[in-house]
């Protein structure tokens, strides 16, 4: 077979990830990364955190999917892989800290025992849980806010002390707007045959179904799961260009012109494949002479900025902190933090003396508190941390890691989206996109994209230079 050339845009976990599955499928293909930044990696970065590296971007990998395990052996880190000491991970409520109820389907409560045990709720919202089961409203086949269905279920209280919390925690985004088909999946297919919440959470998480596993729910990587995207770089498989930013894809004859560099020294390179893994608007950007319609899609998804406030505290007899890997906290809580990570507990190797605590500051619709800086935001933050641990903060050393527009939002109507954008981009043979923008968030979740991108894609002499197609989960 003829060697075949592939680019790939984007040097984040899914462009790499791609690049290594289209390496290893044809081994006599020229795969080359193209990447704007200084560094590969994308949200999983390292920082320094007093004279610790620590991950200030995505922290874990969820290992009940098996993509990011597999990548971590091929990265050749299998044997630096650890479980969480503790994902015991709580909500902060004006009552003190309250267990995240068991079976639980994204915050929607499968387990009304749980949730009552929990204490999360009212009596009045209790009541209403226990009778949802046996007041059932319509199956539920068109795509809806989560939240507007959760509240008219099972009311406010389950939307603003546990659905929202969870949603926000992962897609830094309000259960009002984001889509139940996108981020839920399980839960809207269960709820096209029971027209109850309960049942569907039920159904969803496998409760009463499936035994409880005792494989860790999450993963890392000793030193930081940030150090994936370095070793694959690192391979040899593939060819990757930093600080060279594609700026323009038009199709020839034989396949694509890409522009890529700075201006005045940009250049075109040819490529019989294309695999775009940037976000949505960068991805819009390059896709308008090729796939029109799926750039004017690719457009329409809104992004949210976070910032991720990294703080080493010193363990000197005044801090107490409580047990657990963590708590949410509720978008009605008066709070910059809207999260919080202890990470000396969740992961192993924490130095003695020092706890290492993460707050995500923002989400969609705040970008507000991301315009103070650094020394504003750490002290808003270290001061909120005080008042929802119930302990001194003082922070000895800190980090913060701001990623504008770095969480894309998965609004009502994103599966519809998603399937114009990929029929679009299939109509251009030999091109193909893939992340976060189009089938979840985690990095699990953009490998499995990566693979399909690359099942997808291949020159008409040579076929697609995938793997045999699999089911991604």
């Amino acid at each position: 077979m003829p060697s075949l050339r592939v680019a790939v845009i984007g040097g984040g976990i899914t462009g790499l990830a791609a690049a290594y599955f289209a390496a290893t499928a044809r081994p006599d293909a020229t795969v080359t990364v193209y990447e704007q930044s200084d560094r590969v990696g994308g949200k999983l970065q390292l920082g320094e955190l007093a004279g610790v590296a620590v991950d200030v971007g995505a922290e874990a990998i969820l290992a009940r999917r098996p993509e990011g395990l597999e990548l971590i052996d091929a990265a050749g880190l299998g044997q630096d892989r650890v479980s969480p000491l503790t994902t015991s991970a709580g909500i902060w409520t004006p009552g003190g800290l309250r267990p995240i109820p068991a079976g639980t389907s994204m915050g929607v409560p499968g387990d009304v025992e749980a949730a009552r045990t929990s204490k999360l709720f009212d009596e009045a919202t209790m009541q209403r849980l226990e009778a949802e089961p046996f007041t059932p409203g319509e199956p539920t086949v068109e795509d809806v806010a989560v939240g507007a269905l959760v509240a008219d279920r099972m009311g406010e209280q389950v939307v603003d002390r546990l659905v929202d919390p969870l949603l926000g925690g992962v897609y830094a985004g309000r259960a009002r707007d984001l889509s139940l088909q996108a981020t839920m999946p399980a839960l809207a297919a269960a709820l096209t045959s029971t027209g109850s919440l309960v049942e569907a959470a039920r159904i969803a998480t496998g409760s009463g179904v499936r035994p409880a596993s005792s494989e860790p729910v999450f993963a890392g990587v000793s030193g930081g799961i940030a150090r994936i995207p370095a070793a694959l770089a690192a391979g040899g498989l593939f060819d990757v260009q930093l600080k060279t930013s594609a700026r323009g894809l038009r199709r020839t004859a034989t396949g694509f012109a890409l522009t890529v560099g700075a201006v005045p020294d940009q250049r075109e390179v040819d490529a019989d494949v294309v695999i775009i893994a940037t976000p949505a608007g960068k991805a819009a950007g390059l896709l308008g002479s090729v796939a029109a319609s799926a750039a004017t899609e690719l457009a329409g998804i809104r992004t949210a900025s976070v910032a991720i406030v990294s703080l080493a505290v010193a363990l000197d007899g005044s801090v107490r902190l409580p047990a657990g890997s963590g708590m949410l906290v509720p978008a009605s809580t008066p709070s910059t933090v809207k999260g919080v990570t202890i990470s000396s507990q969740k992961w192993p190797g924490a130095p003695a003396g020092l706890a290492f605590i993460r707050a995500s500051v923002g989400r969609i619709g705040e970008e507000y508190l991301l315009q103070r800086d650094d020394e504003e935001l750490l002290a808003r933050a270290a001061s909120d941390l005080s008042g929802l641990l119930g302990t001194p903060i003082r922070a000895v050393d800190a980090l913060v890691t701001r990623w504008g527009g770095g969480l894309p939002q998965y609004d009502v109507g994103h599966r519809r989206r998603v399937e114009a954008i990929q029929a679009a981009v299939a109509d251009v043979p030999g091109l193909a996109v893939a992340g976060a923008s189009y089938d979840g968030l985690g990095i699990p979740a953009c490998i499995a994209s990566a693979r399909r991108a690359v099942e997808r894609v291949g020159s008409p002499a040579t076929g697609a230079p995938g793997q045999q197609p699999r089911n991604s989960g």
